[in-house]
């Protein structure tokens, strides 16, 4: 199933295609950039340990090991967001059949706005070994679509220390009509306001301390009690050569914050007959569900290839594992729909089909004669997603089942002086009812 996801979402011809359009300054002699692809994507879903181990397996590879770190360190951002809003594109209308609950809100397609920062890479350039501190190789803007599952576009940026809301220009570029906007107090300026609203799309993003210090147009008034606290509602407006007027809605937690912030405020243009106040605050809350997309591409795919310290390699490293990451979303939606498992409550986990492939695929690449792979004709989107529905019925999900705990509440350790962070214990004594001292 996940190969047929990435054969159909990934083909060879057509990453050479946006290759060759997306491309600047970079230029195909031996080595295909689709080859590229399919090396790094082995990286990825965690089937080679690195691009070297992923070269050195592949008897088909002409190139030297030097030729391809030099055309992956040299890959242009633009054509890997291409590779992400193109796969995207493709993999829409196979995965809508799967989905039966509909959109979290009526008329609007939910997208959720966020950036992820790349961990600090291994210090292996010469310019870098001598200092001491983290080197950070790049950043995202990343906008995921969680009604399907999908992120459908990343922006990549080598510069770690560019301010996100800086960023946003291309990203606004995509905003559609019928689109509803979640994103956090980074994004909370009235340049990025008015452009959401210009394109008659909706948002709901969190109000800045700062900006974009909207005036008061009514009086506050008490909505309703949310699940976490008190909800509020009233009229603002941010001002400029027109008035933008909003609705900012305000959630008096119970508990605070982290940060111990006990007030939420949120800046939304949509109109209080399509959403009412407790709903907006409600639908934010599900913005965290991009952090679980972060959280799965980091423990699940390789997202973070610390070997990699060249800006640009890491962000190719980054991107395919995006790509990885929508195939086994598709899988994972078949598998949920072919069993109808909304109405059992049970949630199929991206985690165990990862290690599913990690189990089977090396074994039966073996096994499997590549024609066996052939597909009579080119398939349609529609008929991909009917053979992926009626796989997945030979699929039994209590072995893909997720477990969802609660969230840990951190608790500060506070300082302690190092004789005692230093002493250590023998567990075995201390389970017979040995104190440690």
């Amino acid at each position: 199933m996940v190969r047929r996801t990435l054969e159909h979402a990934l083909s060879s011809q057509w990453i050479d295609e946006v290759f060759e359009a997306q491309r600047d300054k970079q230029y195909t002699r031996e080595l295909l950039f689709s080859s590229v692809v399919d090396l790094m994507g082995l990286v990825a879903l965690g089937l080679r340990p690195s691009l070297h181990a992923a070269a050195q397996s592949d008897p088909d590879l002409t190139v030297s090991l030097a030729a391809l770190y030099d055309k992956v360190n040299r890959t242009e951002p633009q054509v890997v967001r291409a590779l992400v809003q193109g796969s995207a594109e493709r993999l829409f209308p196979v995965v809508q059949p799967m989905k039966k609950q509909g959109s979290w809100v009526a008329g609007y397609q939910v997208r959720v706005l966020d950036g992820n920062h790349l961990p600090a890479s291994e210090k292996r350039l010469k310019p870098l070994r001598n200092f001491r501190g983290a080197a950070l190789p790049g950043q995202s803007l990343v906008v995921y679509a969680p009604e399907l599952g999908l992120v459908v576009d990343v922006l990549p940026a080598e510069d770690a220390h560019a301010q996100e809301r800086a960023l946003t220009g291309p990203v606004l570029e995509r905003v559609r009509e019928g689109e509803l906007w979640l994103a956090d107090r980074n994004f909370s300026t009235s340049g990025i306001l008015r452009a959401v609203a210009e394109k008659k799309a909706a948002f709901i993003i969190r109000e800045h301390g700062v900006s974009p210090n909207p005036s008061a147009l009514g009086e506050k008034k008490e909505a309703r009690r949310g699940q976490t606290g008190t909800v509020y509602e009233q009229a603002v407006g941010v001002e400029g050569e027109s008035t933008l007027e909003l609705r900012r809605i305000e959630v008096h937690l119970d508990e605070p914050t982290e940060d111990g912030e006990t007030i939420i405020r949120l800046l939304t243009n949509v109109p209080a007959e399509k959403m009412s106040a407790l709903e907006v605050a409600e639908l934010y809350r599900k913005r965290w569900t991009i952090e679980g997309m972060f959280g799965e591409l980091e423990a699940v795919l390789e997202s973070e290839v610390r070997r990699l310290g060249k800006p640009r390699a890491a962000l190719l490293a980054f991107g395919v594992a995006v790509l990885a990451y929508n195939a086994l979303s598709v899988v994972k939606s078949a598998v949920e729909a072919s069993h109808d498992l909304e109405a059992s409550n049970m949630q199929v986990s991206t985690y165990y089909i990862a290690a599913e492939v990690k189990f089977t695929y090396g074994g039966m690449m073996v096994m499997v004669e590549p024609e066996e792979w052939a597909v009579q004709g080119e398939q349609s989107a529609e008929q991909l997603s009917a053979d992926l529905l009626e796989m997945a019925k030979k699929v039994k999900p209590s072995t893909l089942r997720k477990h969802p705990r609660a969230a840990k509440k951190k608790a500060k350790k506070g300082y302690a002086p190092g004789e005692v962070v230093r002493k250590h214990v023998a567990t075995a004594r201390v389970l017979k009812g040995e104190k440690p001292s």
